[in-house]
């Protein structure tokens, strides 16, 4: 009796526990139920905020033909973007109507992570376009560093690819139409001029200079063929063409020259020569209608922190002390007797740090810039474990605008790998380009500079255009300077001299916090910020006053480098300290770089994640 009580109970109990494993079935079931729906949910929703950031970017895409032209899409090859107000206005109601949807049609909390951080860059990229309109006005369509008198036929040059027949007619319609989109380009400088928005009187000699340049040459005299032309020609030369249609869109070519480019920039000199005239030798934003409230606009957008102008001064002002600090060590170590100043003005004028001013001397600075960017190359696998697909070349900058242009810049590859990534180096004067700065130089343009930031940034997978492309200079100057200080970590910069360019160039970047607040915020005079860099920086007077001439017309820009470049290198620092033993530098760099440019605030976000899922991972 007892051991059939017993059976039952433990029937009684196997059934109990079978109900108990069916209801727990049906209460995973319905969690699991519950959590994918919830997924699908979060997935629907993120599918559609991510088609809606591409419909935004597409948009802009498909109303400039020479963006198109940028990423490598030649449909509208023949045209020029509109520059018209009625753009602007456009523009503005687009970033509006764009905004309201993006806050009233999608759920943020339903969006998976990637998808907030595409959000988040999208509501501030369209809130930042749309208080950018009122400033519309506030920079100088003509300039010596990126006025469309120069970089209009650059364009040309660099970006307009000619694979096709196509893509030739495109190229001479854009000559053809040159006249008509320069007017519009009159307009703009008609509306600053009744504003008072002009730049100071140094500017329009560059302009001017650069538009003769482009009407030098054949058909315009009886010289070489002039810059266009000959581009025009050895692009027809790379493509199949029967010889009528070339002669044929050569004859047009050379006629839209004449009477289409060649009105538009005799027209641009006459107005160059006017408002110089008109404008005054007044250097900083302050000058212009709310000059103050403008700079403090720019400095918010260009280092994407709430620094005011006055604390970027003096963190500039610290900085460079500190770096004069290290370089006098250097002084020390190569045996140097004399001050500071005396080793500057020996790095200056001494022959030994230059290349003669000739076609060979240009030659071997190529090469050799060639040769520090190869061997950076070689090292890479130590310090990234995302590396980019894209090519670099290294090229001279253009004679036709190597007089205006900066020292060093860097150019995008198109994503269709159609064109390599571009470090330029401009040899205009080869006594600008000490030898001692070739290494720093050529790792903050090239690699793992800039080339390696933003060639990564447009392979990336995954994320929307509009990351791809757009862009925060404080992220991106930043990164390029953290790559001067990365290699000398890694053992380059073995000759000292070497090792005190990248000081020199870094003290540049700190100097810059002090001269373009200096000139923007306290009104300094453009010969007070020259003077300032002549006396604290080893930077010949050449590249000086190129230099304070640049941050003139494009206020607050040059603040970017040094606080960018501060918060990477303290975020590593941060996660050094916490990880210990457990910090990678390859894993970090990927942190950095796999999201594209961030503002500093969202990359700080970033990395304390990470910091905290190593925690995670290891405990």
């Amino acid at each position: 009796m007892k051991s059939h009580m017993l059976s039952t109970v433990a029937v009684m109990a196997l059934l109990a526990l079978s109900g108990c494993s069916e209801a727990n079935k049906t209460v995973h079931t319905e969690t699991s139920e519950s959590q994918a729906a919830a997924q699908a949910e979060v997935q629907t929703e993120s599918q559609r905020a991510n088609q809606f950031f591409e419909a935004v970017f597409m948009e802009s895409v498909n109303d400039s033909p020479e963006f198109q032209t940028y990423l490598g899409m030649m449909e509208n090859s023949g045209e020029w973007d509109d520059y018209s107000e009625e753009q602007a206005q456009k523009e503005l109601d687009r970033a509006r109507k764009n905004l309201a949807r993006l806050k009233s049609e999608f759920d943020y909390d339903k969006l998976d992570e990637a998808t907030k951080l595409s959000y988040r860059l999208m509501e501030r990229a369209l809130e930042e376009e749309i208080e950018a309109y009122r400033w519309r006005h506030h920079s100088y369509p003509l300039n010596q560093m990126y006025g469309w008198q120069s970089q209009t036929p650059a364009f040309l040059v660099n970006f307009h690819v000619i694979k096709d027949e196509q893509a030739a007619e495109g190229y001479v319609s854009r000559l053809e139409k040159f006249k008509d989109m320069a007017e519009q380009r009159f307009e703009q400088l008609r509306i600053r001029e009744e504003k008072g928005i002009l730049p100071p009187k140094f500017v329009y000699d560059y302009v001017i200079d650069d538009a003769k340049n482009i009407l030098s040459g054949a058909p315009f005299d009886d010289g070489e063929d002039n810059t266009l032309l000959a581009d025009l020609k050895k692009k027809l030369d790379n493509i199949e063409i029967s010889e009528d249609k070339k002669a044929e869109l050569i004859a047009r070519a050379e006629a839209a020259l004449l009477n289409s480019v060649r009105p538009a920039y005799e027209k641009l000199i006459e107005i160059a020569k006017r408002q110089q005239a008109a404008t005054t030798t007044d250097d900083g934003a302050w000058k212009l209608p709310d000059g103050e409230e403008y700079y403090n606009f720019r400095l918010r957008k260009i280092t994407t922190t709430d620094m005011t102008a006055e604390e970027i001064h003096e963190l500039g002002l610290k900085e460079v002390a500190r770096i004069h600090g290290e370089m006098r060590d250097i002084m020390k170590k190569v045996g140097f007797d004399g001050s500071l100043q005396d080793f500057f003005e020996f790095t200056r004028t001494d022959k030994r740090f230059y290349y003669p001013e000739t076609e060979e001397g240009r030659q071997a600075y190529l090469e050799k810039a060639k040769a520090i960017i190869n061997t950076m190359k070689s090292r890479l696998d130590e310090v990234f474990l995302t590396k980019p697909k894209a090519d670099l070349l290294v090229k001279a900058v253009e004679p036709f605008r190597e007089k205006s242009a900066g020292k060093a810049f860097y150019s995008r590859p198109a994503p269709d790998g159609s064109r390599p990534g571009i470090y330029y180096a401009n040899l205009y004067k080869m006594s600008d380009m000490p030898t001692y700065q070739m290494e720093a130089l050529a790792y903050h343009e090239g690699i793992p500079g800039h080339h390696m930031q933003l060639a990564i940034m447009q392979e990336l997978e995954n994320i929307p255009k509009f990351r791809k492309f757009g862009g925060y200079t404080a992220y991106t100057e930043g990164w390029g300077l953290y790559s001067e200080l990365l290699p000398k970590e890694m053992g380059f910069y073995e000759d000292p001299y070497s090792d005190f360019g990248r000081l020199a160039m870094e003290l540049w970047r700190a100097c810059r916090l002090v001269v373009d607040t200096g000139i923007h915020y306290k009104k300094w005079t453009r010969e007070q910020a020259i003077d300032y860099l002549l006396k604290n920086t080893p930077n010949p007077k050449g590249d000086v006053v190129k230099a304070i001439e640049r941050y003139i017309v494009m206020p607050g820009q040059a603040t970017a480098y040094k606080i960018g470049m501060l918060k990477i290198l303290e975020l590593r620092e941060r996660a050094k300290a916490e990880l210990g033993d457990k910090f990678d530098i390859r894993e970090y760099h990927d942190v950095v770089l796999k999201d594209g440019a961030l503002p500093l605030s969202i990359l700080e976000e970033k990395v304390m994640d990470w910091i905290a899922r190593q925690h995670g991972r290891s405990s």
